[in-house]
């Protein structure tokens, strides 16, 4: 698995995002180890949001367990605007069977300690539809704050969906 993150990443001209990363506590990718029965079904799918994630405003990462290296979930930082803005949108998910075992917040806090340190952002923002009571959880135990509502913000699942915007200055 490592090599054809490897081989991605070179074909794409693209850095590896664990490289530069001297934080001891971050859960950033530094060896995906998956089980070889479910390569076959995960390699694809990790491919194709790799490319996705492409570009120079987007910064994707996974969370994986210290213990197994299983993937328990994404963080990604998205539109980040530098110069005067110095902002992004965080996005993420955890995967099921990983849920409400603190994998999710140590690799969101290990991202935004990064967003804040490595970027030198000044704001991060979390858009939250507002019945997604674990998300708003989370994001409040990072340390975001509520900061307003946006009605029909998102189109999800062919519907246009409110979401509440959460955020977190670099202190």
């Amino acid at each position: 698995m490592q090599e054809l993150l490897l081989a991605w990443y070179s074909q794409n001209g693209r850095d590896l995002p664990w490289r530069h990363t001297h934080d001891p506590y971050a859960i950033l990718v530094s060896e995906v180890m998956l089980q070889q029965t479910r390569v076959s079904r995960v390699v694809p799918r990790y491919l194709a949001w790799l490319e996705r994630m492409t570009g120079p405003a987007t910064h994707p990462f996974l969370v994986c367990r210290r213990d197994n290296g299983e993937i328990a979930g994404v963080v990604s930082l998205s539109n980040v605007v530098l110069g005067l803005f110095r902002s992004g949108y965080l996005g993420y998910y955890a995967f099921a069977g990983h849920e409400r075992q603190g994998l999710m917040r140590a690799g969101l806090l290990a991202v935004v300690r990064h967003a804040f340190t490595t970027l030198k952002l000044h704001r991060v923002e979390a858009n939250i539809q507002p019945g997604n009571a674990a998300s708003i959880a989370l994001a409040r135990s990072c340390g975001f704050a509520r900061e307003g509502f946006s009605p029909r913000y998102l189109k999800i699942g062919g519907r246009w969906r409110d979401h509440e915007r959460w955020a977190r200055l670099a202190s």
